[in-house]
């Protein structure tokens, strides 16, 4: 991964312009795109698999009168008026016909209508009509939208002085959400951040431009899509949120790491290659995490909610391609003026050591690369974090015991959390829609503003009329009824509905426990009447999706523990570390909804935070806000704790690799954790209620895990546990592939970048190269050259450590000691791309013949062509083709081993042709082909 990064890395400085160029046509493409396909975003939640769901089809099908969407009109007469009054009368009828034209009504009632009659207050001062329409709430188009609006205001108009009439409704229950200046705080936070870390304006201006980019594209995209499909309206603003943040982030790892190198003095486009190849690692697995873990959100198995997380993950996944091509092209612009300023002491000590070389007669170059090392920043420990660190550490039990409390405190009120779909009651006070919620609330009652639909097949009835009525009258004595307006038969009378109007509002507890009664009541409805009944309607829809949801939650979180637990034991090889990860997670979740539950559910710093009503949180807040927080908490995991293992593995202690890798790493993690506090915490005070207490979760759940869980818990939990926190068993650790995210075989490769010699360029190239077993030694050490085009004769007396040899240097089997390198990639860390330039010849499985299987391979052209168990090609004429065909390969320029037990196969090479004879290095008399990372070797390859 390192390797590939860094090569990306190197071609996107060199070619700079042709990559800023790309992603300009590329943004050009996707904004032509969207503008091209759009079809809008919509508001309408579908779950499929529900009664309510399901209900609601049939009745579109069977009572297509009351299965579309609805809206209200609220009429109020005047104090101490009465709707009956002929002036009220008159404007309302008008109201009532006018509306009745409006394109895409179905039906409006009236309360002077005794077939479709309106509810009519008890004390007759306010009507509510009914408008329902002909289709479903995402079909509804905005032209009937502004009509109703409009037929609303002028029934206002119409009705006596002191009356008034407002339009809300289902409807009306929800708006497309909106970006505001408010949200634009967090990026200028982000910005100050960012220069107060890097020091410098055009360095902190880069990771905005890579976020801004990556998620303008996304957006484009997305908007695209709306023509495959429905989009809801709240997916475009989540993404955008967490592309700011993940955008911002990933490119603050990258740029700070460069300019970490810059400061040590690194040339720049080498500094880049080595920064995309090291930090760009670590950003390519927290987004990964990220977006695997946004995809899972399809385990619940609602539309709507699986569009969700794909469309977040494409935003962080292209979020990751501009920081890994763009942002490289744009450091190389920037060139030198990322490099940090020496101190003043630094460069008095850089002239002084000038004047001083030029008295002892030193070379021009040689002065100047004095000056460059004295000029360097000195990169001196940070004070703050060494004691941050020191203080944490120094009794480390007491600190966990406290985080433990601190965090269990927190996330107790998350206990008191509901979750409901957001209805008018949640909108701004002023609004029409909201405005029409409290009105019908006042003069009817909660109930009225999320009224429920018992339905049935009613076909095999005699007495269609007499039936709903007595079904009726039995809903209506059910506990948490308040009235039964309506209890009929469709015209066609093979399906009947019972309106029900609850005493509690559309997303209270007493609703709820309602639906789940008249359920309850199922077989006895279709015992004594023989109806099967459903229950539906926008309430009923929206209780079913939050039931859903709440089941789904153990599912996900399962997947996502797990998940946890099998890449940071695959990143840091050790048990207890991704064991301490996932705590620290599980603690970040908790104590994000406890403060969720605070603010929304019992009002604390309600008014604040502008939240409009207390109560249940949108039903998808806690599936998403763990999906998100789980991939943003692994990027501090990753970029932290990485650091630590660095030290570690490179002969630290473990106990001084906490200290000096949370010193390198705690800046920028504390950075980039403020960055998004910032870019979340902006989309809460006037932000769409949909994505308020998301955000506001994702910001506490950021802030505990980066300030809390990752550098207070984390330390103490790996001074607690002192060298045991690295442990990982042998047998485990053969078995997880490994991903190396702190670049360690990328520093190997470039510290071997001029072995064996300078300039110098072999086909094979070893240097006490060794192949072990789990029985032992097979081979080694062997040191060995072989040049482009050269040829080497591998004998033994044995087929194992032949073997074993030929398909270590081919990229088959892993290099276990010393240093190898073939086709000038070094081993283990390139296997992959070794394999793709070595072609490797069993003779044995050719049955003896295999040079029409040397001709083949070489048609691909490898670098190298290794042809094993030459001793099974007895035959002098397959003998005599085989050596014909070598020769080819010599021609060709392909270097080629050939391996033989027993004697030197010297008649199938030129004469001269060096013999290595890995005899005396063979340590056992066993080949067990178990290796640490998976290989895809055939049983003929390897032989034992």
């Amino acid at each position: 991964m390192s390797s590939v990064l860094y090569s990306l890395g190197r071609w996107a400085v060199r070619a700079r312009r042709l990559v800023v160029a790309g992603w300009v046509v590329v943004l050009l493409l996707v904004g032509g795109a969207a503008g091209l396909l759009q079809q809008g975003l919509d508001n309408a939640v579908t779950i499929p698999g529900t009664e309510s769901q399901e209900a609601l089809d049939r009745l579109a099908t069977t009572f297509p009168q009351v299965s579309g969407a609805s809206a209200q009109v609220i009429v109020v007469a005047p104090e101490g008026g009465s709707i009956k009054d002929e002036p009220m009368r008159a404007a309302i009828t008008d109201g009532v016909e006018a509306l009745e034209d409006v394109s895409q009504v179905e039906v409006v009632t009236s309360p002077y209508d005794k077939q479709m009659p309106a509810s009519i207050s008890e004390d007759e001062q306010a009507t509510l009509l009914t408008i329902q329409l002909d289709g479903d709430q995402g079909s509804i188009t905005d032209a009937t939208k502004d009509a109703l609006h409009e037929e609303a205001d002028a029934l206002a108009q119409a009705l006596p002085d002191g009356a008034e009439a407002h339009l809300g409704g289902q409807l009306f229950s929800s708006e497309l959400p909106k970006m505001t200046l408010t949200e634009g705080i967090g990026l200028l936070v982000a910005l100050v951040v960012l220069v107060l870390t890097l020091g410098s304006l055009v360095a902190a201006g880069l990771p905005l431009l890579n976020a801004l980019l990556g998620v303008v594209i996304s957006m484009g995209l997305l908007f695209a899509a709306t023509a495959l499909g429905p989009i809801n309206s709240t997916t475009p603003l989540l993404a955008v949120m967490l592309g700011l943040a993940v955008g911002i982030d990933y490119a603050l790892f990258i740029v700070s790491r460069h300019r970490e190198q810059l400061g040590r003095g690194l040339g720049v486009d080498e500094s880049i290659a080595r920064a995309t190849g090291t930090a760009g690692s670590a950003v390519v697995f927290a987004g990964l995490t990220v977006m695997i873990a946004l995809v899972g959100l399809g385990v619940a198995g609602i539309p709507f909610l699986t569009t969700m997380g794909v469309a977040a993950a494409v935003t962080v996944g292209i979020t990751v391609l501009v920081s890994l091509t763009l942002l490289p092209a744009l450091l190389g612009f920037a060139g030198e003026r990322l490099r940090p300023k020496p101190s003043r002491r630094a460069r008095r000590a850089a002239a002084k050591a000038a004047a001083a070389a030029v008295a002892a007669g030193d070379e021009p170059e040689v002065t100047r690369r004095r000056a460059d090392v004295m000029t360097a920043p000195e990169q001196k420990p940070n004070r703050f974090f060494a004691g941050w660190v020191r203080l944490v550490t120094k009794v480390p039990a007491l600190t966990v015991v406290l985080v433990i409390v601190a965090m269990g405190a927190l996330s107790f009120p998350a206990t008191d959390l509901r979750l409901a779909l957001p209805d008018a009651g949640v909108m701004a006070k002023e609004d029409p829609a909201r405005v029409t919620y409290d009105l019908v609330s006042e003069h009817f009652g909660d109930g009225f503003n999320g009224p429920l639909i018992v339905t049935g097949s009613i076909v095999t009835s005699t007495d269609p009329v007499a039936l709903m009525d007595d079904i009726g009258a039995e809903i209506e004595d059910l506990p948490g009824v308040a009235d039964v307006p309506l209890s009929t038969p469709n015209q066609t009378a093979d399906t009947g509905i019972i309106q029900v109007i609850p005493e509690g509002g559309p997303t209270s507890a007493a609703t709820e426990d309602l639906v789940r009664e008249i359920r309850a009541q199922h077989d006895h409805f279709l015992d004594e009447y023989g109806v099967d009944l459903s229950v539906t309607g926008f309430t009923a829809v929206g209780i079913d999706v939050s039931d859903k949801l709440g089941n789904a939650l153990l599912p996900f979180a399962l997947v996502v523990v797990g998940l946890s637990l099998i890449l940071l034991t695959m990143v840091f090889r050790s048990i207890a570390v991704p064991l301490k990860a996932t705590i620290g997670y599980l603690f970040s979740v908790g104590a994000a909804f406890g403060v969720v539950s605070l603010v929304f559910e019992h009002g604390v710093f309600a008014e604040a935070l502008n939240v409009t009503r207390s109560g249940p949180v949108i039903s998808f807040m806690p599936i998403v806000l763990m999906g998100i927080l789980f991939g943003l908490a692994m990027d501090y995991e990753v970029f932290l704790v990485s650091r630590m293992r660095e030290d570690y593995v490179h002969g630290g202690s473990a106990k001084h690799a906490i200290t000096t890798g949370f010193q390198s790493s705690a800046k920028v993690v504390t950075a980039a954790a403020i960055i998004m506090i910032a870019v979340f915490v902006a989309f809460v005070p006037h932000g769409d209620m949909n994505i308020k207490p998301i955000a506001l979760g994702l910001a506490v759940g950021v802030a505990v895990d980066a300030f809390v869980v990752r550098m207070i818990f984390v330390p103490a939990v790996l001074a607690l546990l002192g060298e045991k926190a690295w442990y990982m068993p042998k047998w485990l650790d053969r078995v997880l592939p490994s991903f190396d995210v702190e670049g360690e075989g990328l520093a190997r490769e470039l510290s071997l970048a001029d072995w064996p010699e300078p300039g110098a360029t072999y086909a094979v190239a070893t240097g006490d190269l060794e192949v072990s077993s789990r029985s032992g030694l097979i081979v080694g050490p062997v040191s060995v050259r072989v040049p482009d085009g050269g040829t080497l004769l591998v004998r033994g007396d044995a087929t194992a450590p032949v073997s074993a040899f030929l398909l270590a240097v081919s990229g088959r089997l892993r290099v276990t000691g010393g240093v190898a390198k073939t086709a000038g990639l070094v081993l283990p860390e390139r296997a992959s791309s070794v394999r793709h330039n070595v072609a490797v010849i069993d003779s044995a499985a050719e049955g003896g013949h295999p040079a029409e299987a040397v001709r083949r391979a070489l048609r691909d052209k490898p670098r190298v062509l290794v042809v094993d168990a030459t001793e099974t090609v007895g035959d002098l004429t397959a003998r005599a083709e085989l050596a014909q065909a070598v020769a080819g390969a010599q021609r060709a320029g392909v270097a080629v081993l050939l391996g033989s037990t027993g004697s030197a196969a010297t008649d199938l090479a030129p004469s001269g042709t060096p013999v290595l004879d890995v005899s005396a290095t063979a340590r056992a008399d066993s080949f067990s082909t178990e290796r640490d990372q998976p290989i895809n070797v055939t049983e003929q390859e390897v032989r034992a």
